[in-house]
């Protein structure tokens, strides 16, 4: 019998929250199955003279409430079922938030760590070249994801321009500043994270001084770190992809960002300031109140999920829960803040910055900074409502929640809507 793919087990998030609310069945068959995915392959020259191809997907699943939106991400073991599911969920993170858009993703094969600088950029272009008929301001948007940056989204914004014969800085987010990028971009993703939890502590029974454990310290995971932790809190573990680092007294936050600013793992601050060494595997079962997955899909699964001893679970990654593991952690009382309101902070400072982009006028770092937590707070409640009154987990809360949007907008398109190819 063939194993379920990611896309089947993110459905069963959509199965779940279609059992707490009327729906058209014909509106959850819509929402099954991805609009349109393109495949391309894409040659670029090396620096040493050869010609190399690398698999690249672009996927627009759904654009009932606006124009597609989400990262791409450049990973060796990325597959057209990663970003079929990933837009999935991108989908029900824009409506989650309201933003006036449908989702997307996009993905190259390849390890970007094991390219010049010269080669990444003749890849990101390239990757622009394939796929520039399907993007667009009012189409679709791409924005930067896992192993792809602001310099990235630089590239292929040029390309863009070029392609089109004029400059779209609104075609792609995430950009420079210099090349109408918005301000609070970087560290949005964890900020909402950060604002959700602060909004719903005294819900969650949270104590003033958490003692947290973030599983990935990249982007996200860096920024997450940093924000509690100028809070009073404590870090007490983190990982990333080469090694994982522990302090019951607290991790020198500082030390590990200049560790990695050096491009060095955490594991190198072994020794230095109480930090000992961790199995990367047993972070998930740290003690610790709050466990921030901020890494890749499925790190908790069924096979460690009743290892966790945090009260309350911030996933700052996409799908870093599997189903299985989510029924083991509702029945031992662990709280899941999911991902799809979660991690919700970095496309809507994504829209933020595309708003900008149209208008032409930019906002300083503080309103950005308002605006985000207003709309953080306006959804995390309202999310929190419904999984009180349903007695559902926050997770299916925030499906019920995304799906009555979806639902209301297709049914407002019409019929024929569920037809058009």
């Amino acid at each position: 019998m063939p194993e379920d793919s990611l896309l089947d087990h993110a459905l069963v998030r959509l199965d779940e929250a279609a059992a707490h609310v009327s729906i058209d069945p014909d509106v959850i068959e819509k929402l099954k199955y991805a609009r349109e995915t393109t495949k391309a392959r894409l040659m670029i020259r090396m620096d040493d003279g050869s010609r190399k191809s690398f698999l690249a997907w672009r996927c627009r699943y759904d654009d009932t409430r606006g124009p597609t939106k989400g990262g791409i991400r450049f990973h060796p073991d990325s597959t057209i079922d990663e970003v079929e599911t990933l837009a999935f969920w991108m989908t029900f993170k824009c409506a989650v938030m309201n933003l006036p858009y449908g989702g997307g993703k996009g993905a190259v094969q390849v390890d970007p760590r094991k390219l010049s600088k010269a080669e990444l950029e003749r890849l990101s272009r390239a990757y622009i070249q394939a796929f520039a008929r399907i993007i667009g301001p009012d189409r679709d948007i791409p924005a930067p994801d896992v192993y792809t940056n602001s310099m990235i989204m630089g590239w292929m914004a040029d390309e863009y321009a070029q392609i089109v014969g004029q400059a779209e800085p609104a075609v792609i987010t995430g950009k420079p500043i210099a090349l109408g990028g918005s301000l609070g971009r970087g560290d949005a993703t964890a900020r909402g994270g950060y604002y959700l939890v602060r909004h719903l502590a005294e819900e969650l029974g949270l104590s003033r001084t958490l003692r947290v454990a973030v599983q990935g310290f990249g982007n996200a995971g860096q920024h997450i770190a940093s924000l509690l932790a100028a809070d009073g809190h404590k870090i007490v573990a983190v990982s990333d992809s080469a090694g994982a680092v522990k302090s019951d007294a607290g991790l020198n936050i500082e030390m590990l960002l200049d560790a990695k600013s050096k491009g060095r793992s955490v594991e190198t601050t072994v020794g230095q300031d109480g930090h000992e060494a961790l199995s990367p595997d047993a972070l998930v079962g740290v003690t610790c109140d709050l466990l921030v997955p901020a890494a890749l899909e499925n790190m908790i699964d069924e096979k460690n999920a009743a290892s966790v001893k945090a009260k309350l679970v911030l996933e700052l990654a996409n799908g870093p829960v599997t189903p299985e593991a989510d029924a083991i952690l509702a029945s031992n009382g662990v709280v899941v803040l999911p991902d799809i309101l979660a991690n919700a902070g970095g496309v809507t400072v994504s829209y933020f910055e595309w708003v900008q982009n149209r208008q032409g006028y930019y906002w300083p770092l503080e309103e950005i900074h308002e605006r985000l937590r207003a709309i953080m707070e306006r959804e995390g409640r309202a999310i929190w409502n419904i999984s009180r009154v349903k007695d559902v987990t926050m997770r299916t809360a925030a499906y019920v929640h995304a799906l009555g949007r979806l639902a209301e907008a297709i049914e407002a398109h019409g019929t024929q809507s569920f037809f058009v190819s």
